[in-house]
C-alpha cells in the first residue's frame, strides 16, 4: 500500500514539474477551417503571441472538413498534455450537435476550457455587377427570381445566415456547402455562386479590394466596422448571427497547464497592438475564463439548437 501511495505521489510531482515548466517543445495549434478563414487569422495572432510569452513555437495545423468536426475529434482523442490545442468557434463547439445526427466527439465533455478570445459577425456579399444594390433591393429580387439564385456557406455561422434569411424573408435560395469561406468568396467572384454570408475579417477586405459588395451585417445593430450597411433586422426582425473564437484542450488537462495558458492568453489581449490585430480581423476582444467559458458553451450549445431549429434546418 505504501509503495502505491509512494509511486502515486511520485506521478503527481512528474505531472506538477511538467505543467510548472510547459511547454518544452513545439505545440500544435489546430484549426478546424481552411488558411485565410477568419479563425486562422486569430489563430496566427495568438499563435504567435504564445510563442512570445512561453518561449515554444504554437505551430498552426489547418485540419478542415464536416463543419469543423474532423479537427475536433483529433484534439479530443489527443493527450491531455498542453502540446495538441484547438482555436475552436461555435461552429464545432456549439452548432455542430444540432447540425449532424451523429458526433464522434463531445464539445463539453471531450474537451478543457481555456480561453474565449472573442466575437465576430457575418456580411452578406454580392458581385459588384449584382442587379440589387441595397439590402431591400436584394430582398425583393430573391423574391422575384425564386430557386434562381445559389449561396455558399463554409462554417455553421455562414449556413445559418443563409437559412434564417430565406426563412424570415421567406425566399427561396439554393444552398451550397463548402469546406471553408474562402473558397465561397472565390466562386461568388467567379460566378458560380450569387451570394455568401463572409466573416468580418475576409468581408472587410474584400469589400476594400472591390471584389465584393457588401449589402448587410448580421449583428443585431450595425457594426461600428461597416457603419454604413444596415443590419439584417432592419428588413428581417429577429435575425441576429454572432460568432465567436476559443482556446480548448482534450479533457482532463492539468489545472497548472490551463491557468499558464490562460494567464499568457489575458496579458496579451490587455496589449493595445493585439487588440488591434483582432480588430483588422474583424473580430472584438471579448475574454472569458475556463470556467466562465465552460458555462458559456453549455449555453451556446442550447442557443445554437434553437437558432437551427427555427431556420429550419435538418441535421445531416
Amino acid at each position: 500500500m505504501t509503495r502505491v501511495l509512494f509511486a502515486a505521489g511520485a506521478l503527481l510531482l512528474a505531472f506538477a514539474a511538467a505543467a510548472q515548466n510547459y511547454p518544452t517543445r513545439p505545440v500544435k495549434l489546430i484549426v478546424p477551417f481552411p488558411a485565410g478563414s477568419a479563425t486562422d487569422q486569430v489563430a496566427r495572432v495568438v499563435g504567435a503571441e504564445l510563442q512570445q510569452a512561453l518561449g515554444q513555437p504554437f505551430v498552426v495545423e489547418n485540419k478542415a472538413g464536416a463543419q469543423g468536426a474532423m479537427a475536433a475529434v483529433e484534439v479530443a482523442k489527443s493527450s491531455p498534455d498542453g502540446y495538441t490545442l484547438m482555436l475552436t468557434t461555435n461552429t464545432p463547439h456549439a452548432a455542430n450537435p444540432s447540425l449532424f445526427k451523429k458526433l464522434n466527439y463531445d464539445p463539453v465533455k471531450d474537451f478543457t476550457p481555456i480561453t474565449r478570445y472573442g466575437t465576430t459577425s457575418f456580411m452578406l456579399m454580392v458581385r459588384p455587377d449584382f442587379p440589387a444594390k441595397d439590402l431591400k433591393g436584394f430582398i425583393a429580387h430573391a423574391r422575384a427570381n425564386p430557386g434562381k439564385l445559389s449561396a455558399g456557406y463554409g462554417s455553421s455561422g455562414s449556413q445559418v445566415s443563409i437559412a434564417m434569411l430565406k426563412q424570415l424573408g421567406k425566399l427561396d435560395i439554393v444552398e451550397v456547402p463548402y469546406k471553408g469561406i474562402p473558397q465561397t468568396i472565390t466562386d461568388t467572384m467567379g460566378g458560380s455562386l450569387q451570394l455568401t454570408f463572409v466573416d468580418m475579417a475576409n468581408a472587410l477586405a474584400q469589400a476594400k479590394g472591390g471584389k465584393l459588395r457588401g449589402l448587410a451585417v448580421t449583428n443585431a445593430k450595425r457594426s461600428s466596422l461597416a457603419p454604413d450597411l444596415p443590419a439584417i433586422a432592419e428588413e428581417l426582425p429577429g435575425y441576429e448571427i454572432i460568432a465567436w473564437f476559443a482556446l480548448m484542450a482534450p479533457a482532463k488537462l492539468p489545472e497548472a497547464i490551463v491557468q499558464r495558458l490562460h494567464e499568457s492568453n489575458m496579458k496579451a489581449l490587455a496589449k493595445p497592438e493585439v487588440k488591434e490585430k483582432f480588430a483588422l480581423v474583424g473580430t472584438d476582444v471579448a475574454p472569458m475564463g475556463p470556467a466562465e467559458l465552460g458555462k458559456f458553451i453549455q449555453s451556446e450549445v442550447a442557443h445554437w439548437a434553437k437558432l437551427v431549429k427555427l431556420a429550419g434546418i435538418q441535421p445531416e
